[in-house]
């Protein structure tokens, strides 16, 4: 980037003391300032950017720094100006003005240190429906769109692309330049608790979707227009035993029955040749496979041979968060390497070929690894050119501050929002329409629970019980079974199958009037009894009451498919192979299925 005019200072120059160095020389090449800043750093300096650690956001954009109130390691200013760490990932939703102002305010202690080396800030997902703060915030502020899942129900590039482009948008406004996503996990094991997260099962589907998301993201090559992203989790999540997650011990063991490894590697060729900036291996230990039965961070095998040497990966490798150390909440999720000392799974973690420890807060484990001769600083000085090279793409040198006043102009415009919306609608998929009860005229007589009267009356007559209405409207969510633990309770998972008593208020309404159901689909319900009993059944992965109205009364026609199988009982999903799509019998709703309708004449979804 050159500056226009010389005589005008940097915003990085107001913070800065001194003749400017190399490094900060942006008309210089990248790798040469790259060299200069390296040779300037102490290895603790180096150490320290090593390392993608959790930052929480006290109100109104204050910092946290009372010791009392950081639920993980240690004060933001401490860590940046004693541990010398630079990368965090912002855990929490905020409103985006916010979220920029404290920005701003990370930056200057940044630009306050020695060297005055940026941060670089990441994001989970934030512009869905979730929230669980251990992998999305729900959307505040941001354009709210279907969960990826439902991106995949629409199965359009150009839509994901445009949505990809949004989340740029909205995230440079507000200082965030890492997207700790996308995940194309494929969601072969119908248990898994991370499904919502994916473009579903289909390896051919996700490779398309996931071009267009890095793309959206990046652009065609990575700069200062770009959020660079840390694609996850590879070499494929998905088939984890049992569907139980690895974020949780009991969940560690990941599992290839079917013998298709190489499927669920397939997305990440796709994401690599669209140039993804980052990758992020998953938790999981493979079992009963060639691979070492070790957490993919972890695994040599793994990231050197196969990431690096054989698939030609010379970017960063971000680990996955909370590998090394135990926090109040959870042990380290060092499965297979449970019996090392941290200090050992830093060296192991750092010889399989990973740049940086996300979710840790510890460089003096590394800098105690060099004096020990176990690992050399050349080894360290190859991450964090890596990890600098990023940082001075993305042009933070130049520009580490945003603009306040405009976060809230440029984040949620009607346009994105607009555009959210109308996703939301476009993903819900016609499941059964039985005697073309959908689309509802308007002003039907409607009996509605889980959706809010006041909206519903915008589109019927809304009526106070089932024996007054010419249809009524219920909507469920996918069921799940509920868990207590502090990263648990967190997680849908376990059953998909809803039991009797959440069945019998259903079946009984159908058999009174009947009824749209529709299903928020996070998980591959199990629903033949209602799919029997309902009279049209819709599923949504995300949707407001407004745009599912919409699509109900014919204002915006329904243009999902199912990316991937309804089953038709928990005992066909018990016999299924966890790697292996579409892998169950007569499932009650095929992968890809997905009706469709025309909308009203003169019908216009709502704004």
């Amino acid at each position: 980037m050159t500056r226009t005019d010389p005589t005008t200072p940097s915003p990085r120059a107001r913070f800065r003391k001194g003749a400017e160095a190399p490094y900060e020389d942006p008309s210089r090449p990248v790798e040469e300032r790259v060299e200069d800043l390296l040779g300037r750093m102490t290895l603790e300096e180096k150490a320290g950017l090593m390392f993608h650690s959790q930052a929480l956001m006290g109100p109104g954009g204050e910092f946290v720094e009372d010791p009392e109130q950081v639920q993980w390691g240690r004060p933001m200013r401490e860590t940046i100006e004693q541990r010398h760490l630079n990368h965090f990932n912002l855990v929490g939703g905020a409103e985006p003005e916010e979220i920029a102002a404290w920005h701003n305010r990370v930056q200057e202690v940044a630009l306050g240190t020695r060297l005055g080396i940026p941060v670089t800030l990441s994001s989970d997902p934030r512009h869905h429906f979730t929230e669980n703060w251990a992998t999305s915030a729900v959307a505040i502020g941001f354009a709210q769109f279907p969960e990826t899942t439902g991106l995949a129900a629409i199965g359009d590039e150009e839509t994901v692309r445009a949505f990809a482009d949004v989340v740029r948008r909205e995230y440079l406004a507000v200082g965030i330049r890492v997207a700790l996503h996308p995940q194309i996990d494929l969601a072969t094991e119908p248990r898994w608790s991370r499904i919502s997260g994916t473009f579903g099962e289909n390896a051919d589907l996700t490779g398309r979707l996931v071009a267009a998301y890095i793309k959206g993201l990046q652009g065609e090559t990575l700069g200062s227009h770009s959020v660079a992203a840390m694609t996850k989790h590879f070499p494929g999540g998905g088939p984890q035993k049992d569907g139980e997650d690895p974020h949780l011990s009991y969940g560690r063991e990941q599992v290839y029955p079917g013998g298709m490894f190489d499927y669920h590697l397939a997305p990440f060729l796709k994401a690599l040749e669209a140039g993804t900036s980052q990758m992020m291996p998953y938790y999981g230990m493979p079992v009963d496979t060639e691979m070492e039965a070790v957490g993919f961070g972890f695994n040599k095998g793994v990231i050197t041979g196969l990431l690096r040497e054989k698939l030609g990966f010379d970017g960063i490798v971000c680990t996955d968060w909370g590998l090394v150390t135990d926090n109040d909440l959870v042990s380290a999720r060092a499965w297979g390497v449970e019996h090392l000392t941290p200090s050992e799974r830093t060296l192991k973690v750092i010889e399989a070929g990973c740049d940086q420890f996300g979710g840790e807060a510890c460089p003096e484990l590394v800098v105690e690894l060099v004096h020990a001769g176990k690992v050399s600083e050349e080894r360290v000085d190859v991450s964090v050119r890596r990890l600098l090279r990023e940082k001075f793409v993305l042009g933070l040198f130049e520009n580490p501050f945003v603009d306040v006043d405009a976060a809230a102009s440029v984040v949620g415009t009607a346009e994105a929002v607009l555009a959210g919306r109308l996703a939301q609608s476009r993903s819900v998929t016609l499941l059964k329409n039985a005697d073309a009860v959908l689309p509802l005229a308007e002003g039907t007589r409607v009996y509605v629970e889980g959706v809010d009267p006041e909206t519903a009356a915008g589109y019927g007559t809304v009526v106070a019980g089932p024996e007054e209405a010419d249809v009524a409207i219920l909507r469920l969510s996918a069921p799940f079974e509920k868990r207590t633990g502090p990263i648990s309770q967190y997680f849908h998972a376990g059953r998909l199958a809803f039991d009797a008593d959440e069945l019998a208020p259903v079946l009984a309404m159908c058999a009174k009037v009947p009824t749209v159901v529709d299903i928020y689909l996070d998980r591959p319900a199990v629903l033949p009894e209602i799919a029997e009993a309902s009279a049209a059944l819709v599923g949504n992965y995300g949707s407001g009451d407004v745009p599912l109205l919409d699509v109900l009364f014919g204002r915006q026609a329904p243009e999902g498919s199912l990316p991937f199988p309804l089953p038709r009982s928990m005992a066909d999903v018990e016999r299924q192979r966890s790697d292996v799509p579409s892998d169950g019998r007569d499932p009650v709703f095929a992968f890809g299925h997905g009706l469709a309708y025309r909308p009203r004449e003169g019908g216009a979804a709502s704004s």
